[in-house]
């Protein structure tokens, strides 16, 4: 656990502008659809910070930050898996590659985007609803 969750000053120093304004777009996105329990983190060796969405004891996705880097990570599990091939020509053909190039562990899938621009957000907000029905009114 942090002992000091990043305020915005921290996060746009670590960031800079256009990307936090990438991060609040996303979370933005997730908040839209998703109530989750948001959880801060330290973010190991790669990254200075994460940020992951949780319900229930499960993990929606996760994002991260560094300097100058911000990235999404969600985990597929089986089911998810096939879900996601079954409408894997709807992706992009980035989001494809970088699922298909993403490594499968007992537990998932673990995709992981980065660099993240709000170009990919609408195929963010599909993975997360093949995880998980949004579930807020």
């Amino acid at each position: 656990m942090l002992d000091m969750i990043p305020g915005t000053e921290e996060m746009t120093a670590l960031l800079g502008q256009s990307l936090y304004d990438v991060w609040n777009q996303l979370c933005a996105a997730i908040d839209e659809n998703y109530d989750m329990e948001c959880l801060w983190n330290k973010g190991g060796k790669a990254w200075t910070y994460e940020y992951k969405y949780r319900r229930g004891g499960k993990t929606l996705c996760a994002l991260y930050a560094r300097e100058g880097c911000v990235g999404f990570m969600v985990i597929l599990g089986k089911d998810e898996r096939s879900k996601f091939e079954a409408e894997r020509e709807t992706f992009s053909k980035e989001v494809q590659k970088i699922y298909d190039e993403a490594k499968t562990y007992h537990d998932g899938k673990w995709v992981m985007f980065e660099p993240v621009d709000n170009s990919s957000f609408d195929d963010f907000i599909r993975l997360l609803r093949i995880k998980r029905k949004p579930n807020k009114k």
